[in-house]
């Protein structure tokens, strides 16, 4: 790769996933990264975030971690919904191509926090300074300035960009660079026990319960994880009291009310109340701002962690490309266009879950009420029973990085457990690829994830192909689909005369039918935020 304009190195706020992700990230793309933390060091507490998406783990793949996460957790492909005793519907997760992960994989934050670090200790271009609380940040054109308190007094760190991932306490870094942070926070609180105990027949699959008659007139969520471990998380009213609740007695009789008379192993205990809010803005000059201190949302549905580390993944490869000179500043706006609009659609996403689990007036609770009672035989009310929508990738179909292809429109979302048809905007699916120049890579997202690429159908010419290359600084790698794998054009489906231009995140940027050089020209330059010549 070609020197970086600017080798003054990246400062990360946060040492938490999305923190630990951003800086990976940076690493693979050759950028210096310090990341600095307020706490002494890593404090390994609970199990926190447990739900890890099919594509979160191949992001974390590309640095060297995700098949590890995958192998150590637990995999499930089945979420069941009951309600009071009796099973509403089982929903099933689909995978267009041939992913090597699983569609979800459940696994201790604190665990992956560890995987994270060993990654990160054996990156020479990853600084990590806990104790580091960071006290003040100035920009200017020609960076940021970023003031921090120290074991050894303060400091002062200069680099040409920062990306804030300090988490959901990150008031302080929000009050610096002037966000709002606005939202709402949900009344009820929530238990969560891990609980290590033999519940045989529930280790491969995620269970959720609307009134059952151990917890009335509330959920109950029930999650596998590994080592026998098994996540349980009660709604309970907003006066609960944890302290109370243990010493009475109540917690003991509430586990077993689950996992009957089996001996069990209370690991961890937490209460907490969730919030939906966003900040106004995810892009502040030279600051990209990321995962839970950008956004925080309820957890049914599994999208916090996974979100914010896809925040880290669009963050990088930007940053990388401006860095390097492949790309102008102003692609760093389109960060904010894409992920706040992730953001917004995991919190409208969320928030319907809570309004269904908690309902707000009396219309809700009867509509709730209806709709369980009728789900047990007619199907378009199970369809709106919503025990939340769990994690998938946002589309960015909206995007101003992104060529629309009338032929291919966005239908929108479609049912749970399903995935869309590849076009703009969506994310490629995996498969096995052959690339006899690169013997490493053998799936079709590890070649992706190195730059752009131009995937060609079979009647493209490749040499007048690369025409469109002229005068393009990034590296773009030229591949014909059918020489990378048989079904490839199947899977996709694309025509013989098109080009897929793809990010370095897999998404696809355009479709260009013919193989039009001018077309494929416009539409590189439209994903790198260069201007694009007019029609004539």
């Amino acid at each position: 790769m070609p020197a970086l304009l600017d080798e003054r190195p990246v400062v990360v706020l946060g040492a938490g996933p999305v923190g630990q992700t951003t800086a990976l990230l940076l690493a693979h793309w050759g950028v210096r990264v310090v990341v600095v933390d307020p706490r002494p060091e890593r404090d390994l507490v609970g199990s926190k975030a447990i739900c890890q998406q099919r594509d979160v783990l191949d992001v974390w793949e590309t640095v060297g971690a995700g098949r590890q996460l995958a192998d150590e957790g637990v995999t499930w492909t089945t979420a069941r919904t009951f309600h009071r005793g009796d099973e509403l519907f089982a929903v099933e997760f689909e995978d267009r191509g041939r992913s090597p992960f699983p569609p979800f994989v459940n696994i201790s934050q604190s665990r992956t926090e560890q995987v994270l670090d060993e990654r990160l200790a054996q990156t020479p271009l990853v600084e990590v300074r806990w104790g580091w609380e960071v006290v003040g940040l100035e920009q200017d054109e020609d960076g940021v300035r970023v003031r921090c308190t120290t074991p050894g007094g303060e400091a002062i760190l200069s680099a040409p960009y920062v990306v804030a991932c300090a988490g959901a306490r990150a008031d302080a870094v929000r009050r610096m660079l002037g966000l709002a942070f606005e939202g709402s926070t949900f009344g009820d609180q929530f238990l969560i026990c891990d609980v290590r105990t033999d519940l045989r027949g529930w280790e491969r699959e995620r269970r959720f319960y609307f009134d059952p008659e151990w917890n009335p007139g509330r959920q109950v969520l029930i999650h596998p994880c590994p080592d026998a471990i098994f996540r349980i998380d009660w709604q309970v009213p907003p006066d609960f009291d944890l302290f109370v609740e243990e010493a009475s007695g109540r917690l003991d009789t509430r586990v077993r009310q689950v996992v009957g008379d089996r001996p069990y192993e209370l690991v961890w205990k937490s209460v907490y109340r969730f919030h939906s809010r966003v900040v106004d803005r995810m892009q502040v000059r030279r600051v990209l701002v990321a995962g839970d201190a950008a956004h925080l949302m309820s957890p049914f549905g599994a999208r916090g962690l996974n979100s914010g580390v896809l925040d880290a993944e669009n963050a990088a490869w930007k940053l990388a490309f401006v860095l390097r000179g492949w790309a102008p500043p102003s692609l760093l706006a389109s960060y904010h266009d894409e992920r706040h609009a992730a953001a917004l659609e995991n919190l409208e996403v969320t928030g319907a879950t809570m309004r269904f689990l908690v309902p707000q007036d009396d219309a809700e609770r009867d509509r709730r009420q209806s709709l369980l009672d009728r789900s047990r035989t007619d199907d378009d009310a199970r369809a709106q029973v919503d025990s939340g929508r769990l994690a998938e990738p946002f589309w960015y179909v909206d995007s101003p990085l992104t060529t629309p292809d009338r032929s291919r429109p966005f239908a929108g979302r479609p049912g749970t457990g399903h995935v869309p048809a590849p076009a703009p905007g969506v994310l490629l699916p995996d498969c096995p690829v052959t690339c006899h120049d690169r013997a490493d890579v053998v799936r079709l997202r590890q070649l992706l994830r190195r730059g752009l690429t131009l995937l060609a159908g079979d009647d493209v010419d490749l040499d007048e192909l690369r025409r469109a290359l002229d005068g393009t600084a990034a590296e773009v790698d030229v591949r014909r689909m059918s020489d990378l794998a048989p079904e490839l054009a199947g899977i996709l489906g694309a025509r013989a005369d098109e080009v897929w231009l793809v990010r370095p995140d897999a998404h696809v940027a355009a479709v260009v039918p013919g193989g039009s050089v001018q077309a494929t020209e416009h539409a590189l330059r439209r994903l790198l935020a260069l201007p694009v010549p007019l029609p004539l």
